[in-house]
């Protein structure tokens, strides 16, 4: 089996496969979940009704994604679909005596960003009866989605989603195009050490100004506010808002009787 060539971006390297789909809207919501995470690569095998790419609910529920389905390939078989991959993981609920081992969509997503040499294929089930075991057990893994024990039973689409946004979320990172979790969306220009050393004296002088700090006795109150101020990574423009701030309150205090 000839492999293509190597590209390192996930969004190159993954294919999403969908076997015997019985729900045309079900591929046209696929198509969708994989645009809005990047990806394009999309094989159906067997679908169970005539123009699986081109019917009215599959275009409707791709709601902008026709270009994914337009893309897409329809396939006899399960070795067809799975032509220049080195990586197969099916998905599934409902785990297997003899099953290839059982992993989850974040955990494959790391896995599959990290290697890039793996041509990788994400497979998903007949709506009703899922995968058959002859697939999954030629699968390198099993994706199973940690739902709701009581209701694990997602639908085709919704599993697709959550393993295209792991998989976006782990090719971003590999990219070191991702910020913290604990990051906000927007970074200024970072806040040099002499903008901030200027900021804390005026605003020690502020604080001084109404009274707020004895200048005499100023204890620990500045040494803990640059201690808060220190885990903020602050930047330019919010340095210059605390002194404007300071420079409000000098004023103020300034016309006070």
């Amino acid at each position: 089996m000839n492999l293509p060539e190597i590209n390192t971006s996930l969004f190159k390297r993954l294919r999403f496969i969908l076997v015997e789909t019985s729900r045309s809207g079900n591929i046209g919501a696929v198509a969708r979940a994989m645009k809005t995470m990047g990806f394009s690569d999309l094989v159906l095998v067997n679908p169970r009704f005539p123009d699986a790419l081109t019917d009215a609910e599959a275009v409707a529920f791709a709601s902008g994604a026709q270009d994914i389905l337009s893309g897409a390939r329809i396939v006899g078989s399960i070795a067809e679909a799975l032509e220049g991959c080195n990586y197969a993981a099916a998905v599934s609920a409902r785990l297997r005596e003899f099953s290839p081992p059982v992993t989850t969509p974040r955990a494959i997503a790391g896995q599959l960003a990290a290697g890039t040499e793996l041509h990788a294929a994400v497979i998903f089930g007949n709506e009703r009866f899922g995968l058959p075991n002859e697939i999954v057990e030629q699968c390198n893994v099993l994706i199973n989605i940690p739902a709701n024990p009581e209701y694990s039973s997602l639908n085709l689409s919704q599993a697709a989603q959550v393993v295209a946004y792991e998989c976006r979320v782990a090719a971003l990172e590999a990219a070191g195009e991702v910020p913290a979790a604990s990051a906000i969306g927007f970074h200024g220009d970072a806040a040099s050490l002499a903008q901030i050393d200027g900021m804390y004296a005026h605003l020690e002088q502020a604080l001084v100004a109404i009274d707020f700090l004895d200048a005499d006795n100023p204890k620990k109150l500045m040494p803990r506010l640059k201690r808060l101020f220190s885990r903020t990574g602050l930047e330019t423009e919010e340095v210059n808002i605390l002194r404007g701030i300071a420079r409000h309150i000098l004023a103020v205090a300034k016309k006070a009787p």
